[in-house]
Order: C-alpha cells, then sequence, then structure tokens
C-alpha cells in the first residue's frame, strides 16, 4: 500500500487530499466524506481500509486547505457555510472527482463516494449533481433535501442510518425517501435499531448531540458497503 497527501483545486478554494493506494495497478475509485469535524484521521484510516480492500481510497478535504475543527463551536463554524450554500458544497465534492478520476491507477469506470454524517449529506449532493459516476454510500449522514440535477441521478443510493439519530428524525428520512423516489433514482436505505448518530466512530458518546458509538451498526454498515460495491463493481 501506497499513500500520499495532494493539492486539488475547487472553483472558490485549494483542498489537500489523502489517498490510500492498493497493490493493484488499476482499482476502482472510492471518495471518502468526512464528518463535520474535517479531514482527521479517521477518514485517512478508511481510506488505508479500502485499499486493503483493493480500492483507491481518496479522503477529500470540504474546507479547504485540509482545515480541521477541534471541538464542537469550531465544527459547526466550518461546516454552517456549507450547509448554507449547497451549490459551493457540490462544486467541492465535484471537483474531488474529476480529480480523482484522473489519478494513475484508477479505473475512471469504477468510481464511488462514501461520507459521514456531514460527509453523507456531501456524497448525497454529489449524486444529486448528476455526476456520472457508479455509487454513494452514506454513513449516519445528514438527508436534508437539495436541487437536483436536470440530468437526473445517474448513481446508486445506500444510505446506512441510526433509528435513533436526533440530527435526523423520521420527517428527514421521510422525505428524503420520497424526494429519491421522484426523481426515480435507484435507492435503498437501512435503519439499525436503538441505534444513534455516528455509530461508526469508536469514542463517540455525547448525550447531548445524541451521538453514540454501536459496534454492531458499524461492523454491520462496513459489510453493506461492501456488498454494494461488489453490486456496482
Amino acid at each position: 500500500m501506497k499513500t500520499e497527501t495532494v493539492n486539488y483545486q475547487a472553483t472558490d478554494i485549494e483542498l489537500k487530499g489523502y489517498i490510500a493506494y492498493p497493490d493493484e495497478e488499476k482499482a476502482p475509485l472510492v471518495l471518502i466524506a468526512h464528518t463535520w469535524a474535517g479531514k482527521d484521521d479517521f477518514v485517512h484510516e478508511r481510506a488505508e481500509d479500502l485499499a486493503a480492500l483493493g480500492y483507491v481510497g481518496f479522503a477529500v478535504d470540504m474546507y479547504g486547505n485540509g482545515k480541521v475543527g477541534n471541538n464542537t463551536e469550531e465544527n459547526q463554524s466550518l461546516m454552517a457555510p456549507l450547509l448554507s450554500d449547497r451549490d459551493v458544497l457540490k462544486d467541492r465534492i465535484i471537483s474531488a472527482l474529476h480529480f480523482g478520476k484522473s489519478l494513475p491507477g484508477v479505473d475512471p469506470n469504477k468510481v464511488a463516494a462514501i461520507g459521514y454524517c456531514l460527509g453523507g449529506l456531501v456524497v448525497l449532493d454529489l449524486a444529486r449533481s448528476g455526476e456520472n459516476f457508479q455509487g454513494v454510500v452514506s454513513f449516519h449522514g445528514l438527508l436534508m433535501e437539495s436541487n437536483i440535477s436536470e440530468k437526473g441521478i445517474q448513481a446508486k443510493i445506500l444510505v446506512l442510518h441510526g433509528e435513533r439519530d436526533p440530527m435526523v428524525p423520521l420527517d428527514m428520512v421521510d422525505a428524503f425517501q420520497k424526494e429519491m423516489t421522484k426523481a426515480a433514482a435507484d435507492w435503498q436505505l437501512h435503519s439499525y435499531g436503538g441505534t444513534y448518530h455516528a455509530f461508526t466512530k469508536p469514542g463517540a458518546n455525547d448525550p447531548n448531540l445524541g451521538t453514540q458509538y454501536n459496534k454492531s451498526a458499524s461492523e454491520r454498515s462496513w459489510k453493506s458497503m461492501q456488498n454494494f460495491f461488489e453490486e456496482i463493481f
């Protein structure tokens, strides 16, 4: 496995990604969109886990220059501008997609994107953009609606959701499902019972935020992602 840090450009800002390459000469690409905390060790480790499975894992940067928040207040201030301007959000993740497809060793016809929390919203917005790639996986992602491109949704969608996630209440889940059905998307949603937000993050345990690591849901969701990749690739 080889890893490297790369710089790439969105319309408004320079971004700093982290890439882990498998031993194979040519492999599918998987973008990884970070939580509200920024491109931290958690997504770097997911890139390496994906490389171990035979994929090029590309941890993208949504904040610019690899910025990382150190507490709840900093995380919120970094995330808020992207939630208030989803066009900027889409531009940054589309820039990552195009850059990733051009990487040596990447099969540009086998591309997926996964995301955690904020990153779940990011990869769903990438699907909404109408870009041509194979699929997205949202892990405990935010499910707020957004504009869908006239091109429609080309990518298949897998949403992995904690049933007790207070950041994604049932009415948001229902609205998302109706949005996807209306868009004629190929979508599925797995809801893990008794499971809260951030269920894949070891150490997550904040009753005020409603975050709690769940080993069983984390392992099940990772396996569901692998099964999904076998289908789309």
